[in-house]
């Protein structure tokens, strides 16, 4: 068993807390399972410690068969949330050159080409929930859309140029349609979600969205924002577009951002009301934005001494309030918004009350992960690596 050095950096401390507590059996299919190992592997380059990627690939090779077949994947449920877990694939595929990646990646990449879309064009969350966008659902696709074309299908491949322009428009179109349909005009946040239909109860009569901002819902789409971005060339023209929706985020984030702990709330801009809490996913998730778009250039320049101070009160914050260590050593990430959805059965209306009546979990992956990234970007920005 991998030992904890307690003078390492806290994300790697993470990392292999996790790699302690899960063997490759215990490992899903799933959106939170793949955030998971994205984090874990991205952490054991950060500090080249090579048994973390050995721990990732072992989780992989018992979801995916001699064939390169899924198992447990469903491509007739059209589920964005199934993509996410294909991301680290890329990577596996070209360290590895084994074919069984390559066909599970082609697998998924079969699912986005036949994706059902609204009358928009943007693609619907799930099979079973037509019409309806949520901003999770970029994160689940976008990134993995981007790296695929690029790898796969355009001019740098060798391939069609002319098809990597195109789909690199369509996911500018993906980002932009919730950029305009999910925006508050007074706040400048996002809905978690938009029913171009307005058939469904939590959506509002005239502009479909659902009636409040959820922390991990906006963390996501910016995740996949500064994600997508490092995917996509330089000098593309698909990166001004993604660069503008990011920066006019940055001041509704920092709006609702709690001066006294530098966290965010559940529901973000209810701060002061009952059951209301600090949520420990979507602040690791927009500590992670800024970071990112401070390391990556991506950040305006009369913004940037903010996003620094920003993101490290809510760096801060987290290792203050949330992070625990047991007498083991291995560190646990408290305050994790267990789940929140729309619809469905039971009937989930977006109400201020069922985000804040959602069970609260300690080191859910949805928390871990975003925390991981979230330090790596940390530790990059501090050391200039």
């Amino acid at each position: 068993m991998e030992t904890i050095d307690k003078t390492g950096p806290m994300f790697e401390r993470m990392a292999l807390s996790v790699m302690r507590r899960y063997a490759p059996e215990q490992v899903r299919w799933h959106y939170e399972h793949g955030l998971i190992l994205q984090s874990v592997r991205a952490a054991g380059k950060a500090v080249r410690n090579p048994a973390l990627g050995a721990w990732v690939k072992a989780m992989y090779d018992t979801k995916i068969d001699g064939e390169g077949r899924i198992l447990s994947y469903k491509a007739d449920e059209f589920n964005l949330d199934q993509i996410n877990a294909g991301k680290v694939l890329f990577d596996l595929w070209r360290e590895t050159g084994d074919r069984r990646y390559r066909v599970a990646i082609k697998t998924l990449h079969g699912q986005m080409e036949r994706q059902p879309r609204t009358r928009s064009g943007g693609f619907w969350h799930k099979k079973i929930y037509p019409y309806q966008m949520w901003l999770d659902g970029l994160y689940m696709a976008e990134p993995f859309n981007a790296r695929y074309i690029r790898e796969f299908g355009g001019g740098a491949g060798g391939a069609d140029i002319d098809k990597e322009a195109t789909v690199y428009a369509d996911i500018v179109h993906q980002f932009t349609l919730m950029a305009e349909k999910a925006r508050d005009p007074k706040t400048g946040l996002l809905y978690h979600a938009w029913d171009e239909s307005r058939e469904q109860r939590w959506a509002d009569p005239e502009t479909g969205c659902s009636p409040h901002f959820w922390g991990r819902a906006l963390g996501w789409y910016c995740m996949a924002l500064v994600d997508t971005l490092g995917i996509i060339p330089e000098g593309d023209a698909a990166r001004a577009p993604l660069t503008a929706i990011a920066r006019s985020l940055v001041g509704p984030i920092l709006a609702v951002q709690d001066a006294e702990s530098g966290l965010w709330y559940q529901v973000l801009d209810r701060g002061g009301r009952t059951k209301n809490y600090l949520e420990s996913s979507a602040s690791a998730m927009f500590c992670y934005f800024f970071s990112k778009l401070l390391r990556d250039g991506l950040a305006e320049k009369t913004a940037r001494p903010v996003l620094r101070e920003a993101a490290g009160r809510a760096w801060d914050g987290l290792l203050r309030l949330k992070v625990k260590e047991d007498p083991s050593g291995e560190l646990h990430l408290t305050g994790i918004c267990a789940v929140a959805g729309l619809g469905g059965t039971p009937y989930r209306d977006g109400s201020y009350d069922y985000y804040v009546g959602e069970r609260v979990a300690i080191d859910d992956f949805k928390g871990v992960g975003p925390f991981i990234l979230a330090g790596i970007e940390r530790e990059g920005l501090v050391t200039g690596t």
